[in-house]
Parts: structure tokens; sequence; C-alpha cells
């Protein structure tokens, strides 16, 4: 007698759910290819590392810390992790739970307890931005906490979309050109900083975090705050992004093509020292000629340019 199959038992996969997995898989893939291709273009993990990963409660560190876990499974070198989390005491900071999370995952963790919020509140007027001094007052803590723990890397969960919101606001509001790179050393000296996630586009995070339900944990003291000038960056990125699908890409990449000679810094090229030599140079500068990337564009990529004549105020 042959089994009757109803369409509401859960087992049946529908072609939906067939292509849903599909793309899941392909994102996972891709995330940890991203992460494991940043880790070895910066050699940012080494044999016998102790990295201790920043745990936020944001989508960002959650994923940095799914998918070093997996990453750690399959690496040819050995090298331990310990995620780490400041709570700042914030009002309604639900403190249970990332200890609950973390546990579940089996990492080793440690929750510091550091009352910075009421310094913040206290020292920044109302209205004010806060990230400045909450930056540096956290930074200094998780410093001191990589030493206590023998931390020899310590990982941010910066993604490449916040890589290029820092090289925009440096322009727009520092006049440098300047970026938050995929590793550095701190500024006191001791520690190497790392961010495994500077390949990976925030859409792709947002889609990973949906997909393994991480419990989120927004932050009310800086996120919340609309008028923050990377919130404004973050808008024009995005809306470029759609309406120019790849341009957030190109920036990057053009992050990591860098021409010292064709900019203006006189700190990074010998523009004082430079003479006619009378001899050809394939890398030389054709100074009469129009920029290669001002060629004619495909008819798929044309787009009309217009130009708007604002009335005067």
């Amino acid at each position: 007698m042959s089994a009757v199959i109803h369409d509401s038992d859960p087992k049946i996969e529908t072609p939906a759910d067939a292509r849903a997995a599909n793309e899941i898989n392909k994102l996972s893939k891709r995330l940890h290819r991203l992460v494991g291709q940043a880790v070895i273009d910066f050699n940012m993990i080494e044999e016998g590392d102790r990295v201790m990963v920043c745990v936020s409660g944001g989508k960002d560190s959650y994923a940095m810390l799914d998918i070093l876990l997996g990453l750690q499974k399959r690496a040819p070198i050995r090298f331990e992790l310990v995620a780490v989390n400041l709570d700042q005491k914030q009002p309604g900071f639900p403190e249970h739970v990332l200890p609950e999370y973390l546990a579940t995952v089996g990492v080793p963790f440690h929750i510091e307890n550091q009352d910075t919020y009421s310094i913040v509140k206290r020292v920044i007027p109302e209205g004010k931005t806060t990230c400045g001094l909450c930056s540096r007052l956290r930074r200094g803590i998780l410093y001191r906490v990589a030493g206590e723990l023998g931390a020899t890397k310590i990982a941010l969960g910066h993604h490449r979309d916040d890589i290029v919101q820092t090289l925009f606001m440096n322009m727009f509001f520092g006049s440098k050109m300047k970026g938050m790179p995929p590793k550095l050393v701190s500024d006191d000296g001791k520690n190497v900083v790392i961010r495994p996630l500077a390949y990976v586009a925030e859409t792709d995070l947002e889609r990973w975090a949906a997909h393994r339900q991480f419990p989120i944990i927004p932050c009310t003291l800086c996120g919340s705050q609309d008028n923050l000038q990377r919130v404004q960056i973050k808008q024009m990125l995005r809306e470029w992004d759609k309406r120019h699908p790849g341009r957030v890409e190109n920036v990057f990449s053009a992050m990591q093509h860098v021409v010292p000679s064709h900019l203006a810094d006189r700190n990074l090229f010998p523009f004082n020292e430079l003479h006619a030599t009378g001899e050809a140079d394939a890398n030389g500068d054709r100074a009469f000629d129009d920029d290669e990337s001002c060629g004619t564009m495909t008819q798929s990529s044309a787009a009309p340019l217009t130009l708007h004549r604002h009335a005067a105020p």
C-alpha cells in the first residue's frame, strides 16, 4: 500500500525551497572564500595565534566569529579563538544574550564589564555624536584585555563597505585620502588588529545574519544616531550601488591599486626630483591623452548625463 503524502508535509522540498537552499549554499561558500582570501592576502592569522574576536552583538561581529569558527576547522594551521564582549552598561542591554549564544557555539569567551556609557553621557552634550569618545574608551579597554588574555591578534568586524565609507568620510570631512586597513599595528604598538571581513559586502552579511538567526543586540548608544556623517555616507553608497551596481566594489578595488605618481602627495612620491631622462617609460603619463576610463561606454552601461541648473535661494 502506497503512503499518502500531504502538501503540508514539511519534509517535501519545493522548487522554491531548493533555490533558497542553493542560494544560501553559494552565500556560505562566498563568505568563507572571501574571508579566507583576506586572511591569506594580509597574513592575518599565523600558526599558533590566539585571536581575540571582538563580538558586540551586531550582525557583523556575529558573522565574523561564525565564519572564523568554520575556517578554523579546516585551516592548514592551528590557531585559537577567544570571543570578547565589552559590556558598556547601556541601559536595557540584555547581558544574558551573548554569554548564552557563545556557550552554544562552543567558543571560549570573556565578558568585560566597564561602565563607559555613563562616562560618554556625562562628557558628551545631548545631541552631539558620541562615537569618538566611545571608540577611544572601548579601544583602550580592548587593548588591555587582549594583553591579559594573551591574544596575539585582535579581530574586528568591519567589512568592505565600512572601509569604503571611511575613505569617503576622510576625503569629505577630513581632507585626507585615508581608509580603514585590513591589518594594522595598534596605536599603543602592542597589538596587531585584523579585519577578516575586509572583502565582504554588507548586504551579504545581512543575508547571512538572517539565515543564521543571530540574536542581534541593537546599539542604543551610537547606533541610533541618524545625524552621523557615517550614516550619510552609507546612504550615498547604498544609492550608488542600486543605480550603478559594482561602483562600490570598484572603489574598494581602487584602494588596492594606488598609483602614487599620479596623485599629489609629495611624501609618497618625489615630484621635486623628477626630470626628463630622454628615455621612453611605459609607465609614464601620457599627459595630453584622455584617461582610458573615459572611453566610450557600451550601450548597456551608457546613461544620459543631465546637468541641473539650481535656482538661487
